[in-house]
């Protein structure tokens, strides 16, 4: 897939809007392979804090991805980060996309691993991929893997080692092994193009 004219949607974490320097990494990053559309919630929009519920969370990234459709007639591919790649997962269950993307998929809500937000992974058919941290609460990957294995959509991981919830490595631990946060984000990004290429 990569090489064809690629549009990825960008949706953003609950914390954080579109324009947050983590979130612009990753557009840096996706527009190597295509064009990249960042969007923000209503929620954000309107400066609060508190997400929307989940169905107008939905209802807005429709929007945002019928929008793009308007313009772009080529493969699209949802990139959410954390609840952005949650809700993504929703739209691509009623809407045809090429591939979903997650950055740090918050399977444990709060933390707490009784929580399980795996019921939209078990129904979708679309193509994932995952990118998270060893260090992610939110998503222990022991669990992980476990509701991946009954995943019907093909699925690929690549796992961040040492990355937090933002696939951050910190700085000792970057020292120690003598790479820099740049290396571990091209990583990234060469795991997502061997992703788009299988699928």
């Amino acid at each position: 897939m990569p090489g064809q004219d690629l549009a990825f949607l960008l949706a953003p974490g609950a914390g954080a809007p579109s324009s947050h320097p983590r979130t612009q990494t990753f557009a840096r990053l996706l527009g190597k392979l295509g064009s990249v559309h960042p969007f923000d919630y209503p929620y954000m929009i309107e400066g609060r804090k508190n997400p929307d519920r989940l169905p107008r969370l939905i209802e807005a990234h429709r929007a945002a991805l019928h929008a793009l459709r308007q313009m772009h007639a080529g493969p699209i591919i949802l990139v959410g980060k954390s609840m952005g790649g949650r809700v993504g997962c929703y739209v691509a269950l009623v809407g045809k996309v090429a591939a979903v993307v997650c950055l740090g998929y918050p399977l444990c809500g709060g933390g707490d691993v009784s929580k399980l937000r795996d019921q939209v992974l078990l129904e979708l058919a679309t193509p994932a991929m995952f990118v998270q941290g060893t260090r992610d609460n939110l998503c222990p990957l022991q669990i992980f893997e476990e509701v991946r294995g009954r995943m019907s959509a093909p699925t690929a991981i690549h796992v961040v080692e040492r990355g937090d919830h933002s696939l951050l490595v910190s700085k000792t631990e970057l020292k120690a092994r003598g790479v820099t946060q740049e290396t571990v984000d091209f990583g990234i990004l060469g795991a997502v193009v061997d992703f788009l290429r299988k699928i």
